[in-house]
């Protein structure tokens, strides 16, 4: 057995993860004590990835092979690295010809190494001499930078992790963390479990988890985010409670914020925000002084804030307007203070490192500053680069559906699934002339889309550098040989551009000289390269290298050459990277949402992260046991809502906003405010689908979202969208749900979602067992198909569900009714005298299949219905065990056990919490689960004792 250091591949957390191997395979996982941003904890997604994995997965999902079709609709047939790079810079060279080098577009993705991002760059920028090189960071981070870059002069978060532990008052905007940053959330709990009199203040539409702990829930409006942080700066500066000192020592510009913040009067900002003035005051007070009231020394207050802000057309005023707090109170550049933005994917950071989008250079260089142009150019032995910036995300796309862009290179990325305004995203694809996808999962939604299709390395097999989101840098090292004919994403953009160089600059020497053959030497020769052009910059790691990464650890920057270590706080002298040194006070007014709410689209959309699911779920929709919590595609509705539309929770309703429709159940979710609506941004394509009424392929959640984006950063306001909610009345359901064996049900599960078409509604998803994983059989997963329709399917869709589910044995019980078009097939096993159920298919009517499924997750005897089984209806024929909602995926612990334990088990709630991890082991994983079994000890009665006799 073999053990690897490296880093997890999810979230800007970046947590470090030891990887067991036997040499061919990854066989565990377990979080690394020695890793500063973990100290070897791991969330539900981390501790599971090496059952991501395994050769029976890889085998199922990997693209093993480059393929590529010769026409739009054929048939793709593997072909050799050679040829697939003679084809590509083949294409790519004409395109560049016939129509200039802007013809050409690469979207690349936050969770490549810093050395992927940097050939690229570099190949887009210097060798082909375009700019239209983005990344899906775009999505979730521009706002960030431009909030950064707006005020304090770089794209450089000033705190740390460890500023949790001093901080005063913690105030977490726009961000679920109990959900989206488990790791890090788990460290402002124990924060403040130490120091109860820390304050925790929470913004967030939503009362969420991260909520629950908070001593303050402003429940805004969904995009007042600047009319609040306008607000509390009125009351800082109607009541003096701002660091006049540090304003005219460090800052410029405040003047012109003053006159903004005097508009923002508390009486208007409680109408636009829909929060109380008292709660209003309270926030300032405390984000004031980092505490309840005034002292002679404040308390630190550290922010932290993610999606709710970036993912706006106001995204880059409202990172400002919240920066502006601390520069206004001083809190910034010194212990528990400063404002932090969380990142999203894992090396989001490293990309913005290497100026890996349409608008940066490398090194956090200005696309429109000559000398940072001409620095770069002697850097990489070019004339020049490109001065003005290329096109964004959606840009980039949109100009590929108007036939501007010719070529779309697509790495690590699933825009079919990801990008807003699905229609208009997926007719780019269809536009384009040439679209490669390097990936390496070949069930992804933009993979049809694809002429070739290029294999790249994955976790466990990549090596390279990322950095999280407090600017550490962390070894990414493989533990296994790559499958197939995988290459590295650098790899591959190397191919390419020494593929190009022949047509585009024959005969002389190579731009990209990096061994590829020796991947670890090649590797390191791009990171050298890169290192050496932050030489003199803000994020200068000339101090740094590979060797001392690998004896000393994970390192932050800036650590320049003669630095011992690494700084984990920046601007503590109060001078910041601008031309006077001076933080820059940003005024920007609040504007409404660019789509607001109407009489036709009465409600707003909200779109975030599920706990145990990341992106698009191409790696952790591989696992049943990942999608326990939230099993399958909901639409979450308030209540009133849902009674005043005359839904009950189950029901199907068409969702409609002004681009698209689609449609999925309902439940009713009180922690939202009436008016709004919930919906996961993980549900694309690939787990939710069917027709719309003109016959259209409907395409996932993020066919309802808008591409307005915001003019600074040009991010999309992925957070909100208008929609209508109606009942969908679809006479005629299926549900269908069968165990399979590993090695075929990943494909089984692709097989199905292709035919989701067929139906008006369709939903396809991995399940697993209620089992406890101390069973011998914990690892058993199975597929679960639901589908809707206004009339029933051709039988032979229906046949070959069937076929797919191993439901056509013979010996299967059945029940027909041809009238109606209603059929009822179940498949049982029999071990140790106990019937078993395996599988089953509900046609006409499924509602039957709210209790099978129990049965059937449950692993629970059959023998007690007989033929029963085949009876209809939600009520089962005699009495069975309450469904478990599950709570802890790491343990596998249901609500019903818990509630058992709870309710013979006295004490403090921290006893009974203690008592919980002590005996069911929930909650002593990742910890992901401790906010929802804290709910329940607060819920459950203390027994009463007995009176002694």
């Amino acid at each position: 057995m073999q053990e690897t250091r490296s880093t997890c591949p999810y979230c800007g957390v970046g947590c470090g993860v030891i990887i067991e191997s036997d040499g061919h395979a990854i066989v565990g996982v377990r979080g690394d004590p020695s890793h500063p941003a973990n100290h070897g904890r791991l969330c539900t997604k981390g501790s599971t990835l090496h059952l991501t994995a395994t050769p029976e997965q890889g085998e199922q999902t990997r693209l093993l092979a480059p393929r590529l079709r010769s026409r739009r609709g054929g048939e793709r047939i593997a072909v050799s690295w050679d040829a697939a790079m003679q084809h590509a810079s083949a294409r790519l060279h004409d395109i560049i010809v016939r129509d200039g080098p802007d013809a050409v577009g690469f979207y690349l993705s936050g969770q490549l190494l810093t050395e992927d991002y940097y050939v690229f760059n570099k190949l887009a920028k210097g060798l082909i001499g375009t700019n239209n090189i983005d990344t899906n960071s775009r999505l979730c981070m521009s706002s960030a930078v431009a909030g950064y870059k707006a005020t304090l002069g770089a794209d450089a978060p000033p705190a740390c992790y460890e500023d949790i532990d001093s901080a005063g008052c913690l105030f977490i905007t726009g961000s679920n963390m109990a959900w989206a940053h488990p790791i890090l959330f788990r460290r402002v709990e124990a924060a403040k479990s130490a120091r109860p009199d820390m304050r925790v203040v929470v913004v967030d539409p939503r009362r969420t988890e991260t909520a629950q702990l908070a001593d303050l829930h402003l429940a805004i409006r969904p995009g007042s985010d600047v009319m609040l942080f306008n607000g509390m700066l009125h009351i800082m500066l109607a009541e003096g409670w701002i660091d006049r000192g540090y304003i005219d020592a460090h800052t410029s510009g405040f003047e012109s914020l003053m006159a903004l913040a005097r508009e923002a009067v508390p009486q208007r900002v409680a109408e636009v925000c829909g929060v109380s003035q008292d709660d209003l005051r309270t926030a300032a007070r405390w984000f004031a002084f980092g505490a309840d009231a005034p002292a002679p020394a404040r308390a630190g207050t550290l922010s932290f804030y993610c999606m709710g802000l970036n993912q706006s057309s106001s995204g880059t005023a409202k990172n400002a307007a919240l920066i502006n707090l601390h520069l206004a109170t001083g809190q910034i550049g010194r212990e528990g203070a400063g404002p932090f933005s969380l990142t999203g994917q894992p090396n989001a950071m490293g990309g913005r490192e290497v100026g890996g989008l349409a608008n940066l250079l490398s090194a956090h260089r200005d696309m429109g500053n000559p000398a940072h142009r001409a620095e770069v150019a002697a850097l990489w032995g070019v004339p020049d680069v490109p001065a003005s910036p290329g096109k964004a995300a959606i840009e980039m796309f949109e100009a590929a559906a108007a036939g501007e862009i010719k070529a779309l290179w697509i790495a690590c990325t699933n825009p079919a699934q990801s990008m807003p305004d699905q229609s208009l995203v997926r007719e780019a694809l269809r536009r384009a002339e040439f679209v490669v996808l390097q990936e390496a999962f070949a069930t992804t939604a933009t993979a049809q889309f694809a002429d070739l299709l290029l294999p790249a390395t994955t976790w466990g097999e990549k090596l390279g550098t990322v950095t999280n989101s407090e600017r550490r840098i962390s070894r990414v090292r493989a533990a296994v040989p790559p499958p197939g004919q995988a290459r590295h994403d650098w790899q591959i953009g190397v191919r390419l551009a020494r593929a190009l160089e022949v047509r585009l600059r024959p005969g002389r020497a190579s731009l990209f000289p990096y061994d590829c053959e020796d991947a670890e030497a090649g590797a390191e020769a791009i990171w050298n390269e890169h290192r050496q052009s932050t030489r003199g910059r803000d994020l200068d790691i000339t101090g740094l290298s590979w060797p001392l990464l690998d004896e000393q650890g994970p390192q932050q920057w800036p650590m320049p050459e003669g630095a011992a270590i690494g700084r984990p706080r920046l601007y503590v002298d109060g001078v910041f990277p601008t031309p006077d040194g001076r933080a820059r006070f940003s005024a920007q007014p609040w504007q409404p949402l660019a789509e607001p709410t109407s009489e036709r689209y009465p409600f707003s959309l909200n779109t975030g992260r599920m706990r145990d699911q990341w992106h698009g779920m191409s790696r952790t929709g591989q696992l049943g046991r990942l999608l326990a919590h939230e099993s399958e595609p909901l639409l979450q509705v308030h209540p009133q809502d849902l009674q005043r539309l005359q839904l009950q929770a189950g029901d199907l309703v068409h969702v409609t906003s002004r681009r698209a429709s689609i449609v999925l159940p309902v439940r009713a979710d009180a922690q939202l405010a009436p008016g709004q609506v919930f919906l996961a941004m993980h549900w694309g394509g690939e787990s939710l689908g069917g027709r719309g009424c003109a016959g259209q392929v409907l395409a996932g959640v993020n066919a309802l979202t808008t591409p307005a984006r915001c003019p600074q950063s040009r991010q999309p306001e992925l957070k909100h969208a208008a929609v209508k909610v109606l009942k969908a009345d679809m006479p005629w359901s299926c549900l269908g749900m069968s165990w399979l064996a590993g090695d075929e049900v990943l494909r089984v599960r692709d097989a199905l979602a292709q035919m989701m078409s067929e139906f008006d509604f369709a939903s396809c998803v991995l399940f697993s067992s209620d089992v406890p994983l101390s069973e011998a059989h914990r690892a058993r997963s199975g597929v679960q198909f639901r589908a809707a329709a206004y009339e029933a399917p051709a039988p032979q869709v229906l046949q070959r569900i069937a076929e797919l589910l191993r439901l056509d044995d013979p010996q299967a019980l059945r029940y027909v009714d041809a009238r109606r078009r209603h059929s009822r097939t179940l498949r049982q096993s029999h071990r140790e005298g106990q019937s078993l159920l395996e599988g089953f298919l509900l046609c006409g009517d499924a509602s039957a299949g709210q209790w099978l499924g129990d049965v059937l997750k449950g692993e629970l005897s059959t023998q007690p219905y007989g033929r029963m089984l085949l009876a209809s209806g939600r009520t089962p024929p005699r009495a069975a065990p309450a469904k478990a909602r599950p709570v802890c995926a790491c343990m596998n612990v249901g609500e019903a056990a818990i509630v058992q334990h709870l309710r013979s088990h006295g004490g403090t709630p921290e006893e009974r919490l203690q008592g919980l991890k002590s005996t069911l082991a929930c909650g002593t994983g990742c910890g992901s689960c401790i906010p929802a079994i804290k709910e329940l000890v607060r819920g459950v009665p203390v027994p009463t004792q007995r009176m002694a006799a």
